[in-house]
């Protein structure tokens, strides 16, 4: 089977698959078959996409999820009153959380975890140059692997091109955040509250751990959010917004 028409096949079946139809349960069992040698393929192979069709879709795609989940998550309150990626107490302090609060300090605790979300939150707007270059450098076998891959392939592209560039961008912004909102007083306070003498040698160390904890579970979030708008490109035909996208991601319905 040449090569123009086992992409052909790919291409055809997987718009089915996304689109919904009923081939989802065995849609890899088709593929499967198409590289074995297929039927009546002739037609699909015909309307196989380009590979500068199949990469330019997916970049507008990618680039529209990018921008939404930076929108939804780069202002006040985009981490802090989002239950899927609000950052909570890390494992570590949870146990200083609950004596805090035992002793009425609930307020203090509150701050401390506010301020950490209001650092995720400045942060992730400065992923935007770093991601839209990942964007811009993919290459048909990448695309091609994000089209026929799992409903996270473009997120795991993600961090594997983005993820080291991403932690070092965030964490001098977090940094500088954690400092002007009062994070490392607030922990104090709450230390204080909770009998923190017992972990006082904690303390000089503090500000570097909760700076590199707070970056890692911003990038966790941007990644969750990404996820989310890729699965919904895929699945849903009303979010292909353009002809392009239709094309790449099936034939929309």
């Amino acid at each position: 089977m040449n090569k123009n028409l086992m992409i052909g096949y790919l291409s055809g079946l997987l718009g089915l698959t996304l689109l919904g139809v009923g081939v989802q349960a065995d849609w890899k069992d088709m593929v499967n078959q198409a590289i074995q040698g297929g039927t009546g393929g002739g037609s699909v192979a015909d309307a196989a996409l380009s590979d500068n069709q199949i990469v330019a879709g997916l970049k507008e795609a990618l680039g529209d999820g990018v921008e939404t989940s930076i929108k939804t998550l780069g202002h006040q309150d985009g981490f802090l009153t989002n239950n899927l990626v609000r950052i909570g107490m890390p494992d570590s302090l949870k146990s200083v959380e609950k004596l805090a609060r035992q002793a009425g300090q609930g307020a203090v605790v509150d701050e401390f975890i506010t301020s950490m979300n209001r650092a995720a939150e400045k942060a992730v707007p400065e992923a935007a140059g770093i991601l839209g270059d990942a964007i811009r450098q993919m290459s048909v076998t990448d695309a091609r692997s994000i089209l026929s891959g799992p409903d996270d392939a473009a997120t795991q592209y993600f961090r594997r091109s983005s993820e080291d560039k991403l932690s070092k961008k965030f964490l001098p912004i977090v940094k500088q955040t954690t400092d002007q909102t009062g994070v490392t007083s607030a922990y104090k306070s709450m230390m204080k509250q909770a009998g923190g003498g017992l972990l006082g040698g904690f303390l000089g160390s503090s500000s570097l751990d909760l700076d590199n904890y707070v970056t890692h579970q911003a990038l966790d979030g941007l990644f969750t959010y990404i996820a989310i708008q890729e699965r919904e490109i895929r699945e849903n035909p009303a979010a292909r917004t353009t002809d392009l996208l239709k094309q790449v991601f099936g034939s929309g319905g």
